[in-house]
């Protein structure tokens, strides 16, 4: 019963460093694009916004997810691991929106957030994905 007890305590904290991380993420699409995040997709319904902060999301999952699956066997160096992992998944995604930015035309972030379909928002879309999936590979 302990080991039950035990496992649901840690899983508890996983699950919520995920959830901060998670929300920390949403915190960092809506720095870099303007207007209100949360307006633009459920009022305005917003296919960019939405891809772009979907792409985020997942790609911080991922990250978590590894850092978990392959956590140390001491709980809180496995916790302060995720926690640095998912902060530096962070970081980087937002330093590769800004090499995007420079590289491409006009701003990126009013791109992301037109209300037509833009392509930039996959190239940008897919670069958070590989972000994160370089940052878990690593990890591995």
């Amino acid at each position: 019963m302990d080991d039950i007890v035990n496992g649901l305590g840690r899983t508890a904290a996983y699950g919520a460093l995920g959830v901060v991380l998670l929300t920390l993420g949403i915190f960092l699409v809506d720095a870099l694009t303007p207007g209100k995040l949360g307006k633009q997709i459920w009022e305005q319904r917003n296919r960019n916004a939405s891809l772009l902060l979907s792409s985020a999301l997942l790609g911080i999952g991922g990250i978590v997810f590894t850092s978990i699956w392959t956590t140390y066997n001491d709980f809180g160096k496995g916790l302060v691991s995720t926690a640095v992992f998912g902060l530096l998944g962070l970081v980087m995604m937002a330093v590769a929106f800004w090499v995007v930015d420079l590289v491409t035309p006009g701003k990126l972030g009013a791109t992301l957030v037109e209300e037509e379909p833009h392509p930039a928002v996959w190239v940008t879309a897919s670069c958070n994905i590989a972000v994160a999936a370089i940052i878990s590979a690593s990890i591995a």
